[in-house]
């Protein structure tokens, strides 16, 4: 007797048959194909669907960068003042207080930082200008007469090209800026969701974690949330020392500047304060402008003299002063941040190029962590697994 639950025993034999030759086929085909390559080609399509993924995220925050940008700066400022802000917290200072004087001494800090480079621009500017315009005929005498022999005509066409250069890139900046439109009023606009982005945080960050947490099925918000801790010591960490190196390495190389007679002494410090927040590119680039302009205006001999200050205050913060302040030495992988700051650069230009290390630096941490399944055994993860990283400073005869 036959029914829905009483296959006949010919179709059962049928349904075996058809198994063992599938289980047939399929152990042939395993036979035939390398396990290297059936593993290789498992892990193939997995990363390409992660690649499509991470290629649709990108896409989505470029549609969206007059917000993305403001909420990453607010949350990369909440980092850069949270050491303060967590002291006057801890002190019993008033919250609404501690925010407060937070946000009105960065502010001032920057402007006036701002307001003093611009001040001496402008009582400069006019020296610089002659200046330079001297040292170019210097430079393009030394060219014609020099072992290269460089003739007019080559010279004259380099500048030409260099022209034609900043020109394109500048009607570029133009037409990009009037495309999205970044005009001033979209800067304020930005200026003041960043602001209202930092004030949030620092007024209810925890509130708004847990909010965020929650979004997350149940089994995984413990893993959630101390991944997400996790990262962000490593981002406050990362903006502390990178406030630290741009501190030390402005005040040394403005004042190597000024001490050398080289002009627009406090703008370079500034520049040089700014571009630290790019790591090892910045420092870089930031070096190679002041010792530039030490060229075009004073001569090799003081240029030469500027880059050894350079170089000298670098060595002296990164090896002395960074370790006898914090406590610790920093542990960045030269490799990674290069690769990191270049991609960051060629994705979304100089925002990019800011944001690249702290975001690398997190999901770095966030990776580790979830690895090791860090929520489960409480151990955080080791320094030797990430990109950016401090190492305790040993003591003597400590190893």
């Amino acid at each position: 007797m036959t029914g829905p639950d009483n296959t006949p025993p010919s179709r059962w034999r049928g349904v075996r048959s058809d198994r063992r030759i599938l289980g047939t086929v399929r152990s042939e085909t395993e036979q035939l194909v390398p396990r290297g390559l059936r593993v290789a080609s498992a892990y193939v399509w997995r990363l390409l669907v992660i690649a499509a993924g991470v290629g649709v995220l990108v896409w989505l925050v470029i549609q969206l960068k007059l917000l993305v940008i403001p909420l990453l700066i607010a949350i990369l400022v909440t980092a850069l003042v949270w050491p303060a802000f967590s002291f006057m917290v801890r002190r019993r200072v008033p919250r609404w207080a501690a925010i407060a004087l937070t946000v009105i001494g960065a502010a001032a800090v920057v402007t006036g930082l701002l307001t003093l480079a611009v001040w001496q621009i402008t009582q400069q500017w006019s020296s610089v200008q002659a200046r330079t315009v001297a040292g170019v005929d210097n430079l393009r005498i030394l060219l014609e007469t020099g072992p290269l022999h460089i003739t007019d005509a080559q010279i004259d066409a380099v500048i030409t090209q260099m022209g034609d250069f900043v020109q394109q890139q500048a009607q570029v900046l133009w037409t990009g800026a009037l495309a999205i439109g970044a005009t001033v009023g979209h800067f304020v606009t930005g200026a003041l969701l960043a602001l209202f982005v930092l004030l949030c945080l620092l007024a209810d960050g925890g509130g708004i974690w847990r909010w965020t947490t929650n979004l997350f099925p149940r089994a995984a918000r413990a893993a959630v949330d101390g991944a997400g801790r996790a990262g962000w010591r490593s981002v406050v960490d990362y903006a502390r020392t990178q406030l630290l190196v741009a501190t030390i390495d402005a005040v040394g190389i403005s004042v190597g500047a000024f001490l050398l007679g080289v002009p627009l002494a406090l703008p370079i410090g500034v520049l040089v304060f700014l571009g630290a927040f790019v790591p090892i590119v910045g420092a870089v680039v930031t070096g190679a402008v002041a010792v530039f302009l030490a060229l075009v205006y004073n001569g090799w001999f003081i240029a030469l003299w500027m880059l050894v200050v350079v170089l000298g205050v670098q060595q002296l913060e990164g090896h002395i002063l960074q370790p006898l302040l914090m406590g610790s030495a920093v542990k960045v992988h030269p490799l990674a941040v290069v690769l990191v700051v270049a991609g960051g650069a060629m994705i979304a230009g100089i925002p990019g190029a800011l944001f690249a290390v702290p975001m690398a630096a997190f999901v770095n941490v966030v990776w580790v962590y979830l690895s090791d399944r860090a929520w489960v055994t409480g151990h955080l993860p080791r320094n030797a697994d990430l990109i950016w990283s401090t190492v305790p400073r040993t003591k003597k005869g400590v190893e």
